[in-house]
């Protein structure tokens, strides 16, 4: 049984959410730690021998130090780079949190010390016409890391996030914030002093930009302890 576990959501798509779960991965797996993870639905995979592969997929399997197949990593592998109830409908497929969940709680029986269970863009990206994907980790009751861009605009998205988050009924873990261009936002630091002062949850760390980021030196700047505080 997984002693941990966490969903790791973003304040918009595109902002590092793989990054940020692959970093998490290989700083608890610098600690001896043995940790699992999973990406429940994927869009954007690419047609290969194996199947459909999503490249966020295949990242976390690098970072974990469980071995899983792909298809338990990434169950619902989409090939159009589009919203997942988008692509799912055009494939004929149809997605539920109910099944979503089936697959994360078959995970979360395995022995590990951390899961980690990627979302898919923001808290309310719809699965359906009925849900979002935050249905996944409500019934899951899954405590939340958010990943914040450090990018104008910011700070409204990680505030309504959060207020999101906690009126689900979740807490909100921690958070990450990542740079997502080269080029430091302006006034970066005021920036993260207000969302440390108002945001209620521990900052896990700053990522720096790197032009090919690898997780294992990405760790570095992560201190992850807090989420193992009882």
């Amino acid at each position: 049984m997984a002693k941990k576990s966490f969903f790791v959501t973003g304040t918009d798509t595109g902002v590092g959410k793989t990054l940020v779960s692959a970093a998490i991965l290989q700083a608890a797996a610098a600690k001896g730690l043995r940790t699992l993870a999973m990406k429940p639905i994927a869009s954007g995979c690419e047609e290969t021998p194996e199947g459909l592969r999503n490249e966020d997929a295949l990242t976390l399997i690098e970072a974990m130090t469980k071995p899983l197949s792909y298809d338990q990593v990434n169950p619902v592998a989409l090939a159009p780079a589009i919203a997942p109830h988008v692509a799912a409908a055009q494939a004929g497929r149809q997605v539920t949190s109910q099944r979503l969940v089936g697959f994360c709680r078959g995970l979360q029986t395995r022995p590990a010390d951390l899961l980690l269970v990627e979302g898919a863009g923001g808290w309310r990206v719809p699965l359906n016409d009925r849900e979002t994907y935050a249905a996944v980790p409500v019934s899951l009751q899954m405590p939340v890391i958010m990943v914040v861009p450090l990018q104008l605009g910011c700070i409204n998205h990680a505030m309504l996030t959060a207020e999101a988050i906690r009126r689900d009924g979740l807490s909100l873990a921690g958070w990450v914030a990542n740079r997502p261009r080269q080029d430091l936002m302006d006034c970066e630091q005021e920036t993260l002093d207000y969302l440390q002062g108002h945001l209620g949850a521990r900052c896990l760390g700053v990522m720096p930009w790197q032009a090919n980021p690898v997780p294992s030196a990405m760790a570095e700047h992560l201190n992850i302890d807090a989420l193992f505080e009882k």
